[in-house]
């Protein structure tokens, strides 16, 4: 636990060590804010509401976790330094879960900084808090998914650049498939399939506001599997 720990400090200090962490950080408020510019609709609808907020960000989080994640064990690869942290007395999945878990934290780090706009919102109107909370329990979920992924991919190649890009195509496809121009192209009796594998499916069920607990074990099950895999990729290099 205590190794874990350290190197999730470590990987979370270097984060803000980097002015890269902050690029991604302003660059995913400003992203996000442009739910500032649909304030209008309050007025229009009459009704105070999160809802293109929550629409907005699982979109921002296709490029900014990828992002984010890319780097993780790509560049200790390119840098040489895996081979110095494989010899270290550290368990493969302790270091997996350290730099999980530093992620993670810069994930819900940034997702907090959109604090305004819940606050803004309240002063307009009455919106409905149990949505809201639901709404920010889906993103933590569904941003820790995608980390997850993008760990894994990350752990498969040395070239940040290859490790984006497939990163943000399987988190897309798992992402989509459970929409309903994809389901309507798919045989009727796989429509429950793809709708129970697909990361937005689930996303949509706890933005409504229902917590059901289903939802939270596949997103558990989804980040619990990609992280397994990336300690057995871990282990295979270890071996070499």
């Amino acid at each position: 636990m205590r190794n874990m720990l350290t190197i999730a400090g470590k990987e979370l200090r270097s984060y803000f060590n980097s002015t890269i962490a902050y690029v991604f950080m302003v660059l995913f408020l400003v992203l996000s804010s442009v739910f500032l510019f649909e304030l209008q609709k309050f007025f229009v609808i009459n009704q105070a509401t999160l809802r293109d907020f929550f629409g907005l960000v699982p979109i921002i989080f296709l490029f900014f976790v990828p992002a984010v994640s890319m780097r993780i064990w790509a560049e200790e690869q390119k840098l040489g330094t895996l081979e110095t942290l494989m010899t270290l007395p550290v368990r493969d999945w302790e270091a997996v879960i350290g730099k999980f878990l530093a992620a993670f934290v810069f994930l819900l780090i940034t997702l907090a900084l959109t604090f305004p706009l819940p606050i803004m919102v309240s002063a307009l109107g009455n919106p409905d808090s149990g949505a809201i909370f639901c709404g920010y329990l889906g993103l933590a979920l569904l941003g820790g998914s995608y980390l997850a992924i993008g760990l894994w991919i990350s752990s498969l190649t040395e070239n940040q650049i290859v490790a984006f890009i497939s990163a943000f195509v399987i988190c897309l496809v798992l992402f989509i498939i459970g929409v309903d121009i994809i389901l309507t192209a798919v045989p009727r009796g796989l429509v429950p399939f793809f709708k129970g594998l697909s990361l937005g499916s689930h996303f949509s069920s706890i933005e409504r506001g229902v917590i059901d607990s289903r939802d939270i074990i596949y997103y558990l099950s989804m980040i619990g599997f990609f992280l397994f895999l990336n300690v057995r990729t871990v282990e295979a290099r270890r071996a070499l």
